[in-house]
């Protein structure tokens, strides 16, 4: 890790803002940059969260007897309401690549991330109207039985392996990404916290099922606005007030909701997220088995829809929230970068920096932010783990067993989440071997199969002529497509510029300590980055 150089008696925030003027460093002396790690305090909040998702795990597995058939395990016996089913729907969305990953991207993009909440509106409408009713109606537990209802046994079966390789693999990675970017800002073992969520997470799986899952993302979704908001009060303070931060993220280009720029190798723009990003969402929440798994768990398909419009209300603090964080941390970073200065390496460690950094003084506050980030990798891997073990069952165990008990499934099942519990493990344990391009190689394939199969989806549902060979057809040209794509952006990058990356700045950092991470070489003090 490198370490921070600042002047004696302040953070770097506060470094920065009183070289610009800002009245708004309150003056206690800080630790030395060898001391940028959690404290005790810190791990005991961690360890409190881990302690309470896994009690609502155990309750819910032996209330009432617990699951006493593989519908009880995988739906919840189909008689949840809206508002939990709503805020777990909120709560899978943000893992922890998103609690760390969002603010940065806010801090290097601009408020116009802001857009995002349109896509997802028109996803939630989207999917209301048109997917929610065939499944609910239908009843299933597998989105992948309707493709053998609507063409045959083998599109159920290509869809049902795609999606349990591509999720496998991205739970795995979303169980070690957080533990590897921590590890690296603040030294946080990553064996420690990629077994201990890893664990916990497939434990309170196994033995809750579908409520337990549910329950414990209620939890967690409450968990990581506070953490959220803890940030962004504490850092409006140090900056002096919410018109100071957005005046400063004005003057800094970070106010940009006007951006309609058509060009498509600009990562974000109006056009990216109202078209790109309502497709992405529409195959999250559309078809995405462990998004439909949990809508179908309603008592009623008006509880269903009102449960998407929780979700959807839910998304909007969550990323309103992660968005303010990065305007937060633009205004107290304005003027030294961490990035550039070579305090961080990678721009997913601009969160946990932050948090050490304005947080030192307050013992316990920074573990508020380790369990936020974490009940959203708890989050993410406890519904992949739970939507895995439903579809293997009914797509895979069930048609080649059908005379099993209804004991007899509920113990698979519990098995099979289990399985996969440990599966996604070993994936996270293998990620931490196989270095860090082993990471975006997973989202890669996740991202390569979704789109796919969201056409199959909408062939099968829209296009009465499609024919079984011709939805094949369509899964393989999509999916070649796809990787191409994918691979070809990942060999020739479009640079920072075309992205539309925002400048940042480097004036008050001190000379010694410049490194021109990621290719730019800071000039004098005063030059722009």
């Amino acid at each position: 890790m490198r370490k921070p150089r600042c002047p004696a008696g302040v953070s770097p925030a506060a470094a920065t803002l009183a070289g610009a003027g800002s009245p708004a460093v309150r003056g206690p002396a800080v630790r030395g940059p060898e001391q940028l790690t959690f404290s005790p305090w810190d791990y005991g909040v961690f360890a409190l969260m881990l302690l309470i998702s896994t009690g609502i795990g155990l309750f819910h597995g032996l209330a009432k007897g617990g699951q006493k058939t593989s519908e009880d395990f995988f739906t919840g016996g189909r008689r949840m309401s809206a508002l939990p089913v709503g805020l777990s729907l909120s709560a899978s969305f943000m893992s922890a690549i998103q609690v760390l990953g969002v603010p940065a991207e806010s801090y290097r993009y601009g408020a116009k991330f802001l857009w995002m909440c349109l896509g997802q509106l028109l996803n939630t409408l989207l999917t209301a109207h048109l997917f929610l009713p065939v499944f609910y109606r239908l009843g299933l537990t597998s989105t992948y039985e309707y493709l053998e209802l609507r063409f045959s046994r083998s599109v159920r079966l290509c869809g049902t392996l795609q999606y349990v390789v591509a999720t496998m693999l991205y739970t795995g990675i979303v169980i070690y990404a957080p533990a590897l970017i921590l590890n690296q800002v603040t030294g946080l073992d990553i064996w420690a916290s990629l077994l201990s969520t890893g664990v916990i997470c497939t434990f309170y799986t196994t033995i809750g099922g579908m409520k337990a899952v549910i329950w414990t993302d209620v939890f967690q979704v409450f968990v990581m606005l506070s953490g959220f908001i803890a940030i962004i009060i504490r850092g409006v303070l140090l900056v002096g007030g919410p018109a100071r931060v957005l005046d400063i993220a004005t003057n800094g280009s970070r106010v940009n909701f006007g951006d309609f720029n058509p060009d498509p190798r600009s990562r974000y723009t109006v056009w990216t997220f109202l078209v790109g990003g309502t497709l992405v969402w529409l195959s999250m929440y559309g078809v995405n088995q462990a998004q439909v798994q949990r809508y179908v768990a309603c008592r009623s398909e008006r509880e269903a829809k009102m449960a998407l419009l929780v979700n959807q209300a839910g998304l909007w603090c969550i990323v309103a929230s992660a968005v303010a964080c990065g305007l937060v941390m633009f205004a107290l970073y304005q003027h030294c970068d961490p990035l550039l200065a070579g305090h961080i390496s990678a721009p997913d460690q601009y969160m946990p920096y932050l948090v050490l950094d304005i947080f030192e003084m307050f013992p316990g506050v920074p573990g508020l932010f380790l369990a936020c980030a974490y009940s959203g990798t708890l989050s993410t891997a406890s519904t992949s783990i739970n939507a895995m073990a439903a579809v293997t069952l009914e797509d895979l165990i069930k048609p080649r067993l059908p005379a099993l008990s209804p004991r007899g499934l509920t113990l698979v099942s519990k098995g099979l989440s289990l399985i996969y519990g440990t599966s996604c493990i070993t994936v996270a344990a293998l990620a931490s071997l196989l270095g860090g391009g082993v990471l975006q190689g997973s989202f890669t394939v996740m991202g390569v199969v979704s789109g796919p199969l969201l056409g199959a989806f909408v062939l099968g549902m829209f296009v009465p002529r499609c024919s079984t060979a011709g939805v094949l057809g369509g899964l393989a040209a999509g999916f070649a497509l796809s990787f191409w794509v994918a691979v070809g952006g990942s060999l020739y990058p479009p640079s920072a510029a075309t992205m539309g990356v925002l400048p940042s700045s480097t004036a008050l950092c001190p000379r010694h300590n410049l490194t021109g991470t990621n290719g730019t070489v800071p000039g004098p003090p005063g030059a722009r980055a």
